[in-house]
């Protein structure tokens, strides 16, 4: 048998029960990507984070994150989950940095009040996904698309969004691409819901990814570099939004709930 260190934290959170659940793995080498995905269908989270030391030097360690289906290109709240762990374990450190296949180096500082991840700012552009609005619901007032699969709806009001109840199977017909429903908030500036069942998760709680799309739209939108957000989820949480050259910066608080070992024979 051996065992794995093992933390279960709610990101995005500031106590526990909300935010986005993530395991977070922190492993020597890495294992077969058969046992990394059965690791992640057994903790059926919306990820499961590993990293091991990079032995590049282009960051302080390499990142992968599962779903309990696939393995995804990029993961905010998973990201400062990981970066949570280490800078909780390492008080003298002020930043971690990340190498990640497909989304590059990303970075967790601390903050006053939590931390805040650095990631790949995500343009849309205006799109005609009609049979993607058709599963979504209601009205949206515009559609955009980002070429690696994130698709963003913007509604009048955050009752549109909060009253969506998205046709899940028609969405899954996609693929994994990520479906964001987004309006003005009332308590924050925005508000957002997400949903991925084509990776296995019909609707996440807090989404980092999601975010680095809404951040560049919503700056521009606003016109301004920083404002708050709220995903409506059943958990919910709050995070905030700066754009910063080709980087969104999320900041949010985040609870270890469980530390633990887990076991492979």
């Amino acid at each position: 048998m051996t065992d794995f260190p093992y933390f279960h934290v709610d990101a995005f959170a500031d106590r526990p029960f909300t935010g986005n659940q993530a395991a977070v793995m922190p492993l020597d080498a890495w294992l077969d990507d058969a046992v990394l995905q059965a690791i992640g269908e057994e903790n059926n989270f919306a990820e499961t984070a590993f990293y091991i030391p990079d032995a590049s030097g282009e960051a302080d360690y390499e990142l992968r994150w599962f779903t309990p289906a696939v393995e995804i290109r990029l993961c905010g709240h998973a990201t400062l989950a990981s970066g949570h762990i280490v800078l909780t374990q390492n008080p003298n450190m002020d930043r971690v940095t990340f190498r990640t296949r497909l989304a590059g180096v990303l970075e967790v500082r601390r903050e006053v009040d939590g931390y805040a991840v650095a990631l790949p700012a995500i343009a849309t552009d205006p799109a005609d996904v009609r049979e993607m609005s058709a599963a979504m619901g209601g009205k949206p007032l515009s559609m955009r698309r980002n070429p690696d699969h994130y698709n963003l709806f913007r509604y009048a009001t955050a009752d549109e969004v909060l009253a969506l109840k998205p046709d899940m199977k028609a969405l899954a017909a996609f693929g994994d691409d990520s479906f964001t429903a987004t309006a003005p908030g009332t308590d924050t500036d925005i508000v957002s819901r997400v949903f991925v069942p084509g990776a296995g998760v019909d609707e996440d709680s807090v989404t980092g990814s999601a975010h680095a799309v809404l951040t560049p739209y919503w700056a521009a939108e606003l016109s301004r570099d920083s404002f708050t957000a709220y995903q409506a989820s059943a958990r919910g949480g709050y995070l905030g939004c700066r754009l910063e050259g080709d980087r969104a910066w999320l900041s949010g608080k985040c609870v270890t709930v469980v530390k633990g070992t887990f076991s492979l024979r």
